[in-house]
Formats: structure tokens, C-alpha cells, sequence
């Protein structure tokens, strides 16, 4: 099977091309473009787990748990040609010029090929397996839509970009797919084009992620300078030469770190980048659940858990991406605290979740925090198909202060969201308990660099905060007043039409279903042996130790000594999440009033919480504007000094030449014309006296003869013309 990964990402390409090609033109039906979008990721889906059963019972037992890379022939050590791989980019030699080998020829020809290992096939069973679920409850939300079969062409091109990213063997085709999903995530998100709001958010996202983008270019230049190869299994041996960078020495590997960083803080969302994901919820319900809390966001904690063999070496950057980590986690969760639209709510979740994430990584832990990619993949993946549900049944209203009472209403939405509920509140046994504690205990003893006790205290408070509003959520969704009856009945609003909740049908109902099971279960793959009596069962830690490189403490996996301490942080992150579920039924079941009276004493915190910290306000609005008076001013520089220069040497060189054309025209032209003039004039008279006819001659002779008498003479002749002529007139009178 590991010979047919090539179709895994190639089968959701095919059903892009058909449905976008043909959908409109063959007019294909519903039915149609659901089987060929549903059906071509349900077969990468097949290939997949066909792949992880080789690898984990065949391959990797016999090549001792290296990666299985499509160029080369796992039985002969040949080179396996196209489709596995082939040469992509022949760039010829380059010279490195930075690291141990500065000065040294490289050959930059790049293949495509593809790289299968136990986190690869752990990101693409995610992709495929939740993937798979989100295309069929999309059948059942997109229904009736005009765009129907260009939604689907829009997903199976995600889907095809993201097994790239997840897949690929080298930098370049993982670019290749990241930039591929963030032009994705742009076409979906504006997927309702004649809608402003659609608009601007997908534009924002595009634009914020290539803020990112640039630091992730800067960054895989930079590794082929200093390593002269860009494939991940050359580059995990090569950076076994450089040693361990200590705390606040910023050498090389530290700069690659931070670039690929840049990058992963800008698609995964983290601060200052994080601003797009809200926003982004302007596109359609699947499209939230897909790629903004499933698969697309997760691509930087993959990213830097990939290239993990880099961040390990340098410390500096190891403490960075945990503290961004954990502000982002604390500061997205205060945020949702006070928002109204359901689906920002969850929008926020998910950047506080990612930030759990990149605390994980950032302390040493990436096994946690790709076990909370993974089990928030199902859990989030299930809150945001819900929330979809839920707009689905009220008629495409979002706002939960208009909702309320929706328990009895749709039965399976509510009880599937509960378990969803749960997970990400970390109860016990619920998915979201065990890789949130994972990553809260690795960050409370790490000893990659001081003061991992701080960051746990602020991820302890952010637990307690999620679950209080998630909790929130929850209530003022399901229970309580039915106020969608109410608010539309004073307000006379009808926007969305009279307002009858339904339950939604088994299209949409099937998915939360089997996502509900796996935000209860998938999590007992990762138990911490602290549950298990000491006994290490972690299937999920055993099976990613190979991919994580041995540097220092934070690569070093010994034995798991159980600790006291550990069940005391355990009973704490229980009562925490418990507390702050009491505190969300408190406010929003047994006393409401209490949310307006604390939201009054709380007043400045609240604003604060409710305009998003003004980060937003700060980049969207005062970053933009003074973006745009930076643009202002080098335009006035352009126009002024570069244009001006450059156009007043046009005027310069316009009156030279007109001078000079002139001067050319009527003092040289003229003086050469005149001669000639004059020559050809001269040439008629002297031709009419040039004859050779002796009489001629003799006339001309005489005629000179009678001119020089006449000059000489004149005086007498005119006094003798005058005299003739007064005589005549005399005579006359």
C-alpha cells in the first residue's frame, strides 16, 4: 500500500478538475458532485489507513522506524520514477554560504516525492478521517446552494494542498502546500463573494498570512545556505553538527527557527497574527470546521514539530514559541469570554487551543502538542459542525442571545455537542482531558529553560476560562428561555424568516455522531502513565519518539518516573475545568443577572474582552491606516523626487530638442539650403552664358561694354535725360 501513497493527494486533484470543470458545464446534480467530492477523499482515506497498517507492522519494523520516501524503492534501493517521484526543480549546483560548510557546492535540484513516517501518517489519517466527515455534513448544510458544485471544487482543492503540506519530503512541496491552503482559505472564505463581510475577511486572512509567508521564504533560503539541501531526512542528520544553542545566544539555528516561526504563527494563528481566524468565519460552517479548526491552522505546530531537529537548538526560540503559545491561549480565551456570534466564540477557542499547542512544542513536549492536534481535530472539528447545525436549524442565525431552548429541539445537535463540550472543558475521559494535561505537566516540570511553573499557572487559568465559556456557549444555545421567539416577535425582524428550530437531517447528523465517539475515545491512545498505575501505555508518545529529535532536555525521552506532584496537577486541571462549568451554569442558568452585574463591576476588563484587547482595532484599523500613510508618503517621494526627477529630465531633454531642432531648421538647414539655392541659380545664368556661340559672346560683350559706360557715365546721362526732358515739357506748354 505504502507504493500508492502518490494517489492519496492525486484523488482529491481528480475531483477538483471534474467538479470544477464539468460541474457547471454538464450541469451535474447534487448527487453527482457530492459522490465524486465525498467519494475521492473517502478513497485517500482508504489508501491511508492502508499506508499507516504497512508502515506500523511492516516497514518500519524492518528500517528501523526510518521514513518511507516514494523516490526510493523500499525492497531494492532503486529510485522509483514517476508517479512516486521525480525531478522537480533541476536548479543545478549552488554554493552554501552560511554554516559549517559555507563556501561548499550543493546541488539545488529539487524532487517530488513524498515522505511517510509516523507524524506524516498521523497529520493525514487527521486530514482524511475528519475531512471525510466535514465534505458529507456539507451535502446537507450547502444544499440548494447555487454555487453547490464550486464549493465542493473549493474543498477537494484544500484537501489535495493540505496532503502536500502534511506529505511532502522536502520545503519546497511543503510550501507549495501551505501556500496552497491559504489560497484555499481564501476562496472559501469568500466563498459568498457578493457579501462585504465575506469579502474582507477572506482578503484579511490572505493578507495577514503572507505576513507570516515571508518570514517561512526568508527561512527555507535560509536552511539551504546553511545545509545545501532542503529534504527533511538529510537536514534531521546534518543538524546533528551544531550543537545546542544556550539561552539568549541567538546563532544560526536560531534564526532559522524564527523564520519558520513567522510562518507558523501567521497560518497557525498565534500573536500578533491571530487576527484573520475570526474574521475568517464569514465563510460557510464546513468551511470553519475543515480548515479552521481541523487541519489548516495545525499546520505550523506541524511544521515546527517536522523541523523540530532546529528549534531544539536553540533554547531562546524553544522559550519564545512557548510564551507566545501561552499568551495567545490566555489572551484568545478572554476574548471568547464576552463574544455573541456562536461561531466566533469557537473561532476564538481555536486560537486559544493552538496556543496550547505551541506551549506544548515550546517546553520540549511536540508529542503533546500533535496529541492535542489531534484529538482537537475531532473534538473542535464536532463543536463547529454543531454550531453549524444550529444556524442550519434557526435559519442561518448565529447570534446566541437569540437562541436558547434548542435541547428538545435538536436532540442529536445538543448531545453530540455535550460530548464536544466536555472534551475541550478536559474532563476525564474525554479526548481534550489528556493531551491539555499532557501538555500543562511537561509544561510545569520542563527543563529546557526556567520558569515553565509561570506558563503552566497562566495555562492552568486559561483551562478555567475555557471551560466557563464553552460552558456559556452551551447554555445559551440550549437551555434556558427560548428567546429565538421572542427577540424576533419585539424587534419584528425577519431577516431570517419566521423561526422554527428542526433537527437536521442524517447527512448532517451522521458526521457529529462519529465525531462525538471520537472526541470520547480517541484520547485513551494517549493516557499519561500517571492514570495507568505507572504502567506507559502511551501508544501515541511510542509512536511519534522516533520523529523527535534527541537534543539536550528537550528531545531526551527517559523512562516516565511518576511523580506526586503529577496526580496533584491532575485533581487541578479537574477542578479548575469543574469550577469553571459551575461558574458558566451559575451565570447562565441559575442566576443570569449575574453576567450584567459583574460585566458592570468588571467594566474596563469587560471592554477590554469585548473589543478583542483593541488588537484588532490596533493592526486591522491603526496598522492599516498607518499603512496607508506609509504608502502616502513614499508615493509623495515617488511622485516628487524619483517622477519629478525623472520627468523634469523629460522636459529638459523636450526644450533641448526643441531648440536644437529648431537651430537645425532654420540656421543650419537654411545656410546649407541657401548654398545650394544659390548654386543651382547661379548654374541656370552661367549655363545661359556658357553657350559657345562667338555671337553671344559678342552681345554679352557689348552689353557689359554699355553697363560699364553706363555706371561711369551715369551722372551725365541722367543730367542729360533731365535736360531732354524739361526741353519737352517746355515745348509742350
Amino acid at each position: 500500500m505504502l507504493k500508492l501513497v502518490w494517489l492519496i493527494p492525486v484523488l482529491p486533484l481528480v475531483g477538483f478538475l471534474i467538479n470544477f470543470l464539468l460541474g457547471k458545464k454538464l450541469k451535474l446534480s447534487e448527487k453527482a458532485v457530492s459522490t465524486v467530492a465525498c467519494g475521492t477523499i473517502l478513497l485517500s482515506l482508504l489508501l491511508t489507513i492502508g499506508a499507516f497498517y504497512e508502515y506500523a507492522t511492516s516497514y518500519a519494523p524492518a528500517h528501523e522506524n526510518k521514513p518511507y520516501v516514494t523516490s526510493n524503492d523500499p525492497d531494492t534501493g532503486e529510485r522509483q520514477g514517476f508517479p512516486h517521484s521525480f525531478t522537480w526543480l533541476p536548479g543545478g549546483q549552488a554554493h552554501n554560504s552560511q554554516g559549517k560548510d559555507a563556501g561548499a557546492l550543493s546541488n539545488f535540484d529539487i524532487e517530488w516525492s513524498y515522505q511517510i513516517d509516523q507524524l506524516s501518517l498521523v497529520m493525514m489519517f487527521i486530514v482524511t478521517f475528519v475531512g471525510f466527515w466535514i465534505h458529507v455534513f456539507a451535502t446537507g448544510y450547502m444544499h440548494g446552494d447555487k454555487g453547490f458544485y464550486r464549493f465542493f471544487a473549493y474543498l477537494n482543492l484544500f484537501m489535495f494542498m493540505m496532503l502536500l503540506l502534511v506529505m511532502g519530503s522536502n520545503f519546497l512541496i511543503m510550501f507549495i502546500g501551505w501556500e496552497g491552503v491559504g489560497l484555499c482559505s481564501y476562496l472559501l472564505i469568500g466563498y459568498y463573494f457578493d457579501r462585504q463581510e465575506a469579502g474582507d475577511a477572506s482578503k484579511k486572512a490572505f493578507i495577514v498570512n503572507r505576513v507570516g509567508d515571508f518570514g517561512f521564504a526568508l527561512a527555507i533560503m535560509g536552511v539551504f545556505a546553511a545545509f545545501g539541501t532542503l529534504q527533511f531526512t538529510e537536514l534531521a542528520q546534518l543538524s546533528e553538527a551544531y550543537p545546542q544553542e544556550a539561552m539568549w545566544q541567538f546563532g544560526l539555528m536560531s534564526w532559522l527557527a524564527l523564520g519558520l516561526f513567522i510562518g507558523a504563527t501567521g497560518k497557525s494563528a498565534q500573536i500578533p497574527l491571530y487576527i484573520w481566524l475570526p474574521d475568517a468565519m464569514a465563510g460557510p460552517t464546513p468551511v470553519s470546521a475543515l480548515i479552521h479548526a481541523a487541519t489548516m491552522v495545525t499546520a505550523g505546530v506541524f511544521m515546527v514539530t517536522r523541523t523540530n531537529f532546529i528549534f531544539q537548538r536553540s533554547v531562546t526560540m524553544m522559550m519564545i514559541v512557548a510564551l507566545v503559545g501561552c499568551l495567545t491561549a490566555f489572551v484568545a480565551a478572554t476574548i471568547g469570554i464576552t463574544q455573541t456570534d456562536i461561531k466566533k466564540v469557537l473561532a476564538y477557542s481555536t486560537v486559544s487551543q493552538l496556543g496550547y499547542m505551541f506551549l506544548g512544542c515550546g517546553v520540549g513536549a511536540f508529542v503533546a502538542g500533535i496529541f492535542h492536534v489531534f484529538t482537537h481535530a475531532f473534538f473542535k472539528a464536532l463543536l463547529f459542525l454543531g454550531s453549524g447545525s444550529v444556524i442550519h436549524g434557526l435559519h442561518h442565525e448565529q447570534e446566541m442571545p437569540r437562541m436558547g431552548g434548542l435541547a428538545k429541539y435538536m436532540p442529536t445537535t445538543y448531545k453530540t455537542m455535550m460530548i464536544g463540550w466536555l472534551a475541550i472543558c478536559g474532563i476525564i475521559p474525554f479526548a481534550g482531558f489528556w493531551s491539555k494535561d499532557e501538555i500543562l505537566w511537561k509544561t510545569f516540570s520542563t527543563e529546557v529553560f526556567g520558569g515553565g511553573k509561570v506558563l503552566w499557572a497562566i495555562g492552568f487559568i486559561t483551562a478555567g476560562m475555557t471551560a466557563f465559556y464553552m460552558t456559556r456557549l452551551m447554555w445559551m444555545t440550549f437551555k434556558g428561555e427560548e428567546r429565538f421567539r421572542k427577540v424576533h416577535h419585539d424587534s419584528h425582524d425577519d431577516h431570517h424568516g419566521p423561526v422554527e428550530p428542526h433537527e437536521s437531517p442524517p447527512s448532517m447528523t451522521l458526521p457529529l455522531i462519529v465525531l462525538a465517539i471520537g472526541s470520547a475515545v480517541v484520547g485513551l491512545i494517549g493516557m499519561s502513565p500517571a492514570i495507568t498505575g505507572g504502567v506507559n501505555i502511551n501508544w501515541f508518545e511510542h509512536w511519534l519518539d522516533p520523529v523527535i529529535a534527541k537534543v539536550g532536555e528537550a528531545g531526551a525521552h527517559a523512562e516516565h518516573h511518576i511523580e506526586p506532584i503529577e496526580y496533584v496537577l491532575i485533581l487541578l486541571s479537574l477542578a479548575v475545568a469543574i469550577g469553571g462549568i459551575y461558574l458558566g451554569r451559575l451565570f447562565y442558568e441559575k442566576r443570569t443577572e449575574l453576567a450584567d452585574i459583574w460585566a458592570a463591576k468588571l467594566r474596563p476588563l469587560y471592554t477590554l474582552s469585548f473589543n478583542k484587547w483593541y488588537w484588532d482595532w490596533l493592526l486591522d484599523v491603526k496598522g492599516v491606516e498607518a499603512g496607508k500613510a506609509a504608502n502616502d508618503a513614499l508615493w509623495k517621494v515617488d511622485a516628487v523626487v524619483v517622477d519629478g526627477g525623472v520627468n523634469g529630465s523629460a522636459w529638459l531633454t523636450r526644450i533641448g530638442a526643441a531648440v536644437s531642432g529648431w537651430w537645425d531648421k532654420w540656421v543650419i538647414d537654411l545656410a546649407v539650403n541657401a548654398t545650394g539655392w544659390i548654386a543651382r541659380a547661379g548654374s541656370v545664368i552661367f549655363r545661359a552664358i556658357q553657350t559657345g556661340a562667338w555671337q553671344n559672346y559678342a552681345l554679352l560683350f557689348t552689353f557689359g561694354l554699355f553697363i560699364i559706360v553706363f555706371l561711369y557715365e551715369r551722372t551725365v546721362i541722367y543730367s542729360t535725360i533731365k535736360n531732354l526732358w524739361g526741353m519737352i515739357r517746355g515745348s509742350g506748354n
